[in-house]
């Protein structure tokens, strides 16, 4: 390639990456609100929890306070708890285990609804920048916690303070009121394939 056409490749290039930049800072200049944000991450793949467990650690990271309350995976180990707890992260957890391992609906709402009565006193807490409430979803669609207490609740929170809900299946009322929905799709999983759970890679 010679040194000519080198420098019309780079001015095209050059140029591309300027409407870019423009669209972009328009696009920051006009994002003028200051809020929390309510975010639903959902779908059928796997990487929802993990990427609540993320965001958690962000926040810790910049010196903020986080809470998680983890719903259905409350007898498995788990290393973002382990990890978390220890960087002062308070977890309430449901502690039944998934549901059609129990298979006890009174026992389950129960326990939901012990955990959901805590994470409704962090969501009305100026002091909490950031509440994970971990498989939510599942919660509602068994109809253990109500949907329009969890929507009032997330409706009425501080007006600085972020929530995230993850699970499959997440009601429409859901996502409608978040301001950010993120669907994990599923294409390939190693568990359809007869491969175990890892520890520190699947929890």
């Amino acid at each position: 390639m010679s040194d000519s056409q080198s420098n019309k490749d780079q001015q095209k290039h050059q140029q591309r990456q300027q409407k870019v930049k423009e669209q972009v800072d328009a696009k920051v200049a006009a994002a003028d609100k200051v809020q929390g944000i309510f975010q639903v991450i959902t779908g059928n793949g796997k990487g929802k929890s993990s990427s609540g467990f993320g965001v958690v650690a962000r926040c810790v990271g910049h010196g903020n306070k986080a809470v998680v309350a983890q719903f259905i995976k409350g007898m498995w180990e788990c290393g973002e708890r382990n990890l978390l707890e220890k960087a002062g992260v308070p977890f309430e957890v449901m502690k039944t285990g998934f549901t059609w391992e129990t298979q006890n609906r009174d026992t389950d709402t129960i326990a939901a609804q012990q955990t959901w009565q805590k994470a409704k006193q962090w969501l009305a807490d100026e002091s909490i920048d950031l509440v994970l409430l971990d498989e939510l979803t599942y919660m509602v669609t068994y109809d253990y916690i109500d949907l329009e207490e969890v929507l009032d609740a997330i409706a009425k929170r501080p007006k600085m303070q972020s929530v995230i809900i993850t699970g499959r299946g997440a009601h429409r009322k859901l996502t409608d009121l978040a301001d950010t929905v993120s669907e994990v799709r599923n294409v390939k999983h190693a568990f359809e394939s007869g491969v175990k759970a890892l520890e520190g890679f699947d929890y």
